[in-house]
């Protein structure tokens, strides 16, 4: 729901109205409803609407409580917004809206910093407190919605994507080296604070920081999820572990809904969209809108799955609307599909996002999606080689990490290497960490943690709200995650992964949706490079910008040329479309 933006200075100037404007006109897209900006002084806070929850006015953003000497700009969606507001009208707040927005603003005053681990949902939010200056800004626990920023000695600017961040200028849009270290190796995720330009950071998922009127800052982690047992939970049978799962799924799917204009799904066809649709319509939905798209096949692959997602359809009678994608219409939608990207991202289903948005968002604002499912209750076809490995480290390395220091070494230009390796000391830390007691838990909380938050959580975010489409992802619901973190890793492994929420299914959807092959958004003609794209590919990384930026060894990218097939990451993803890509996101940015 929306994009806020804003600036605060620290030497005493006016905060800038021309770059607040230039920062709300780049964010449009995400909302296309009403615009706002407040400036006062040295404050200057911006938002784009998506009207979903209280369409009056009285919803509108930067939100200002002046009786309390409140402003705040917020993105996103706090599910128990009712039950805190009942809370804080017994503490004595009167409100003036039905928004969440506002819940928010007195949430904050009733409880200051302790006020985020009231909420449940997805949020990013700036609030300017009047009296003291001072700046808190936070992000929800799973990094579901985004939070970009520049700060130097005299000013804060913030933003929902990096490229509003740079419409508004001043920002050193240099290549950060490390942030190039993490994209060619850590398979395109960069990790907070980082990102691919040296000047632009962005805040890390359950972080609150509070910015001083002089640029002090200090954060707070208000939330770690930990992958240990209690002694009770050793004790559970596997019955008691299904009931409990598929209680909190039934909880966080029903709190997906809460909105003032309808709410549909995007339906793959897989387990876990088919079980969100199977569970609202055992709630009693009726007629909910669903959505599907395809793409032409290719060597041999379906584009689609159709045949899946028809069947869930027909069970629960949705109004079902399928859309296909020929190639070509594919292709040309590739170049708007990267320059909707905060950041650089690989995966071939991102045009397939950005053009199912498309068409969805002609019929509804809001959809719930599956994404997270599989990182969350291990559906992944890796996770078994991980459950019992003697040195956790180097496996998942082994698994995940695109290229070892040397190769990069060898595929990246001569002025372009980090001084140090980052990526591995970063996964070294991550999975040594206290609070995961099997190889298979130190997988499961680094996947969900950031490799989640930043691959396919950022991919759908930035793919439905390039069109105004707000994504729900009940998979992602915090409670949810910090139980499915308590389920004994067999029983998440079994019936080839994600089996506790498989035996969940059994009591909802059809047998030959959950038995089914595994799949995974198809999009052939980019997972074989090939015709159209491979000169696409060698059109971009042989232009001017690209030969001058020289990222890339042109004797490594020659036999990329030569042979793409033969150049796949451990994790099924081409070298080719990873660099093509990069140089495609940086030109379609003028950076």
């Amino acid at each position: 729901m929306c994009g806020l933006c804003g600036e605060i200075t620290f030497d005493g100037s006016p905060a800038s109205v021309e770059a607040l404007s230039a920062m709300t006109c780049s964010m449009c897209p995400r909302g296309p409803d009403a615009e706002g900006i407040l400036a006062r002084g040295r404050v200057a806070l911006g938002h784009r609407r998506l009207k979903i929850i209280d369409l009056s006015e009285r919803g509108q953003q930067p939100m200002v409580d002046s009786e309390l000497g409140l402003s705040l700009v917020f993105n996103g969606c706090i599910y128990n917004h009712k039950e805190l507001r009942a809370e804080l009208e017994g503490k004595g707040y009167r409100f003036f809206s039905t928004s969440d927005t506002e819940v928010i603003l007195k949430a904050w005053h009733a409880w200051g910093p302790e006020a985020p681990k009231r909420f449940n949902g997805m949020f990013a939010f700036v609030i300017h407190e009047r009296d003291t200056g001072r700046v808190a800004m936070c992000r929800d626990r799973l990094g579901i919605k985004p939070l970009y920023y520049v700060q130097d000695d005299k000013h804060l600017r913030f933003a929902s994507t990096l490229p509003a961040l740079v419409a508004a200028g001043g920002v050193d849009t240099a290549i950060d080296p490390v942030g190039l270290s993490y994209y060619m190796t850590f398979h395109a995720v960069v990790p907070p604070p980082h990102t691919i330009l040296r000047g632009v950071r962005k805040l890390p998922p359950a972080t609150l920081r509070i910015v001083e009127p002089d640029g002090r800052i200090k954060d707070n982690i208000y939330w770690a999820l930990t992958f240990e047992r209690s002694r009770e939970d050793l004790t559970l049978d596997h019955a008691v572990w299904k009931e409990r799962v598929g209680d909190a799924l039934r909880r966080a799917v029903d709190r997906r809904m809460i909105a003032d204009v309808p709410v549909g799904v995007l339906l793959s066809g897989g387990v876990d969209s088919s079980l969100i649709v199977g569970l609202l319509a055992e709630a009693g939905q009726q007629h909910l809108k669903t959505f599907s798209i395809g793409f032409e096949a290719a060597h041999g692959e379906a584009g689609d799955e159709f045949k899946y997602s028809d069947i869930i359809a027909e069970r629960f009678d949705t109004d079902h609307t399928k859309i296909m994608i020929p190639t070509a219409n594919m292709l040309a939608a590739l170049p708007d599909t990267i320059a909707a990207m905060s950041e650089p991202m690989v995966s071939y289903d991102n045009v397939g996002f950005y053009l199912l948005s498309r068409e969805v968002a002609k019929h509804v604002k809001v959809v719930q999606s599956g994404q997270g499912a599989d990182e969350v209750f291990a559906g992944y076809h890796w996770y078994p080689k991980l459950e019992n490995s003697n040195d956790i480290l180097t496996d998942y390395k082994a698994l995940f990490f695109d290229r070892d220091r040397d190769k990069l070494a060898a595929h990246l230009g001569e002025n372009w290497m980090a001084q140090d390796d980052e990526p591995a000391r970063f996964v070294e830390a991550h999975i040594t960490r206290a609070g995961a007691e099997t190889p298979l838990d130190r997988a499961l909380r680094i996947d969900t943690t950031v490799m989640l938050v930043d691959d396919p959580v950022k991919r759908v975010d930035n793919m439905t709200m390039a069109w105004g489409l707000e994504a729900r992802v009940p998979f992602l619901d915090h409670e949810l995650v910090e139980l499915a973190a308590r389920v004994p890793p067999e029983l998440k492994l079994k019936d080839e992964g994600k089996g506790v929420l498989k035996d969940v299914a059994r009591d909802v959807i059809p047998r030959e949706i959950i038995d089914r092959p595994k799949g995974y958004f198809p999009v052939p003609a980019l997972k074989y490079i090939d015709g159209p794209v491979l000169e696409m590919t060698k059109d971009v990384l042989t232009s001017q910008a690209a030969r001058e930026r020289a990222l890339f060894r042109p004797e490594y990218l020659g036999c990329l040329f030569d042979d793409p097939t033969a150049h796949i990451t451990p994790l099924r993803g081409s070298e080719l479309w990873q660099c093509a890509l990069l140089e495609l996101w940086l030109q379609a940015h003028n950076i």
